[in-house]
């Protein structure tokens, strides 16, 4: 005999069907996941972890890599990649700051409004990911050549911008946007949750996102279908561009200055939520919730693993442990088939 629910008889077999079914959606597995992350290290930090204290700061210290992996998220769905963020955000950061700076640090002799800056901050990174949208687009370059050699041109002109020190003295309102909360929510948490929201309904249910996951997944077949592919990669680079300067905002905020240090690794953190939350490197499949999830389950790793006393070093072996992982899942996956 089989459990009655809802009326139906539901017997073991259908009940292993669903089942099935269930553990067939990689957002399923990676909701189990995160909650088995949770679980445990809620266990072995006595609670800790837990706490709503913490998770808030969970997802705080996860809010610029998340609104950077959305823009990843993008690339990847085109099968390119995009490891200039880091670099980008750092440059933005460290030019609005240089902007903005109240002292003799300012690069233009006089510091500029906030409210003028920081809008711009994230235009400058769309359009420095357009110069990047155009070398893969247009010229047909390799997307990780074309990132890698931004990357490197971004970090010297931070180095060019502030010469090795740390730029401060900033406007206190700038800190609103990295400090701020409204209500019991910080304000980096909610810019977050708008840009998943965002992003996920591009991706999901606009004619746009069906164009990126269409490139990404047979380029013949969407350009056959009128899909201009070149635009579409040229596009998802801006995207990226954006998101990464508007990470930086958040960063300045967050810390009242800008360093060389600012930012390192989001290239590495983004990739790797990406790649955590089911983004196929080969392009055209992957989901958006995957990525917010990828991001929240790095976000409980660090946290946790901060907690229990591991430095940088333990975490960034632990971070690129996972994306090996990930991405052997998703080859196994496709050659599977």
């Amino acid at each position: 005999m089989g459990e009655i629910a809802g009326g139906r008889i539901i017997t073991p077999g259908r009940a292993k069907e669903i089942a099935k079914r269930f553990f067939r959606q990689e957002t399923a597995v990676l909701f189990i996941v995160l909650g088995a992350v949770i679980g445990g290290f809620g266990v072995i930090t006595s609670g800790l972890s837990i706490t709503y204290a913490n998770m808030m700061n969970v997802l705080l210290q996860s809010s610029m890599r998340g609104v950077a992996a959305i823009g990843q998220a993008f690339v990847i769905l085109t099968a390119g990649i995009d490891v200039s963020v880091g670099g980008l955000g750092k440059f933005i950061a460290v030019l609005g700051a240089g902007l903005m700076a109240q002292n003799w640090q300012n690069i233009i002799g006089y510091p500029m409004s906030p409210y003028v800056v920081i809008p711009i901050m994230p235009v400058v990174g769309a359009s420095i990911g357009a110069l990047s949208g155009l070398m893969v687009s247009r010229i047909g370059m390799p997307a990780l050549i074309v990132t890698l050699g931004m990357w490197q041109i971004m970090y010297g002109a931070s180095f060019q911008i502030c010469g090795g020190s740390a730029l401060s003295y900033l406007p206190l309102s700038v800190a609103w946007v990295g400090q701020g909360s409204v209500g019991r929510v910080p304000v980096p948490v909610l810019i977050f949750v708008g840009i998943c929201t965002v992003g996920y309904f591009v991706a999901q249910h606009t004619s746009y996102g069906r164009a990126v996951y269409a490139t990404g997944g047979n380029p013949v077949s969407a350009w056959l279908s009128g899909i201009n592919i070149n635009n579409m990669l040229f596009s998802v680079y801006v995207i990226s561009g954006f998101l990464a300067g508007l990470a930086g905002v958040i960063m300045t905020g967050r810390t009242m200055s800008a360093t060389m240090r600012t930012l390192d690794g989001l290239e590495l953190d983004s990739i790797a939520a990406a790649t955590i939350g089911g983004m196929s490197l080969a392009g055209g499949r992957g989901s958006m919730i995957g990525v917010v999830l990828g991001v929240i389950i790095i976000g409980v790793i660090n946290n946790g693993m901060s907690i229990l006393g591991a430095g940088p070093a333990l975490q960034g072996i632990a971070k690129g442990a996972i994306i090996l992982v990930a991405v052997a899942i998703d080859y196994w996956r496709r050659h599977r088939k």
